[in-house]
């Protein structure tokens, strides 16, 4: 093969690279966000639906109650639920968050709060639980919690 030939194919390979590279740099962009404190943040109310769906399903199914695994998720939530709060003080980290994170600071702090003493008070009853019935309220307390914050401090999913 000549030098010129050789030279060509390794061009011609490296232009044909180029749309599989750009299409991976903005499928990258588009599936987490840039900034830090969105991500963290965003990351850890994934963990918190994951723990409650965990829950949750045990909730929907009484038969599959397991005091362990019901025990842990509660106890990770309580753990864990002043962490997302500090991910909303930079005002151009927007996310999914809506402008009353910072419009109506007091309000949304209010809600953060009242989210933290939600799982609290689950984990204070899970630990001794038996069953759905003994952490029944205090479960719907978490999610009823989740749900008025998203309803005002939330975008609305599309």
């Amino acid at each position: 093969m000549s030098l010129f030939k050789a030279a060509s194919l390794a061009k011609s390979s490296r232009l044909a690279a180029l749309p599989v590279l750009a299409a991976a740099l903005l499928l990258g962009a588009c599936s987490s966000p840039s900034n830090p404190d969105v991500s963290a943040r965003q990351d850890i109310m994934k963990n918190y639906g994951d723990a409650m769906g965990v829950m949750g399903d045990m909730m929907k199914n009484p038969d599959t109650f397991d005091a362990a695994k019901f025990q842990e998720q509660a106890a990770y939530l309580a753990d864990t639920a002043n962490s997302p709060w500090k991910h909303f003080q930079d005002k151009e980290a927007v996310g999914n968050a809506t402008d009353m994170v910072w419009s109506n600071a007091a309000g949304f702090t209010a809600e953060a709060e009242k989210f933290q003493q939600a799982a609290t008070d689950l984990n204070f009853v899970a630990q001794n639980a038996n069953g759905i019935a003994d952490v029944g309220a205090e479960f719907k307390e978490v999610g009823a919690s989740c749900k008025s914050c998203h309803t005002d401090y939330k975008q609305k999913d599309d």
